[in-house]
């Protein structure tokens, strides 16, 4: 759909306080059984999503939880401020489950099923939406390179469309330094489209983004050049730097 949006962000910031705090805590004991419990809080000044903004040109505020057991399942949610009007709301709020394991030696496959929700729409539309993923990663010595899908089927929210997006991402550190370079290139076909999405009859396009990160513990600051195919809109399809901070615990 156009964006991942929904409200009750106060709600969910005073949540996601609350379990940063306890996973750290709770972890050690986890550990024991298999499990591992981490949290992700982050705030970006642009939520830009397959390269288009989310929320409206914006900062947005973002958090996750996740849980994970020793047989690589896992499960999480995820969560972030969006600037959608009445069709999404304020806040987007994804919940998602699958496995990830390794192949072999320095290759890794990740699959699950994801949910998007809009909880704060106002209009009583038919907006979330599911999109099962995979991914096959390659550990490249100090590079690491992500090829990927996601594919949502033909749903009421999507108009009674479907919508494919493939891509890779490419990631090296930077000897000597806790520097990292990434790297993406995506491609959708369908009802999410960047062309589409900003008014254009092309129900396909590319979106990209090349950027560098600084690890120090819990913390990292990135800052990246994201761009799409198609109609350039102000704060919506239109090239951006986007700049993020992130604690994970």
């Amino acid at each position: 759909m156009l964006t991942s949006f929904r409200g009750r962000l106060a709600v969910s910031l005073a949540a996601l306080a609350c379990g940063l705090s306890s996973p750290a805590l709770a972890q050690d004991e986890a550990d024991a059984d298999g499990v591992t419990v981490s949290a992700n809080v982050s705030l970006v000044t642009d939520y830009r999503f397959r390269g288009v903004s989310l929320s409206g040109g914006d900062p947005a505020i973002q958090g996750g939880l996740d849980v994970a057991h020793d047989s690589g399942f896992y499960a999480g949610v995820w969560a972030s401020s969006i600037d959608g009007g009445p069709s999404y709301g304020e806040m987007e709020f994804d919940i998602y489950g699958g496995w990830s394991g390794q192949l072999s030696e320095g290759v890794s496959v990740d699959v699950g099923l994801l949910y998007y929700l809009y909880p704060s729409e106002e209009l009583g539309l038919d907006t979330d939406y599911w999109e099962p993923y995979a991914s096959i990663g390659f550990n490249l010595g100090p590079a690491e390179a992500t090829v990927g899908a996601a594919y949502a089927w033909e749903q009421d929210s999507l108009g009674g469309d479907d919508n494919l997006y493939v891509y890779t991402d490419l990631s090296t550190g930077l000897p000597g330094t806790p520097l990292t370079v990434t790297g993406h290139l995506g491609y959708t076909d369908g009802v999410l489209a960047p062309p589409l999405l900003a008014g254009d009859t092309d129900d396909s396009g590319l979106d990209w983004s090349i950027g560098a990160s600084y690890a120090a513990g819990p913390l990292e600051v990135g800052i990246s050049y994201v761009g799409v195919e198609g109609p350039s809109i102000d704060g919506f399809t239109d090239d951006a730097i986007v700049g993020t901070v992130t604690a994970s615990f």
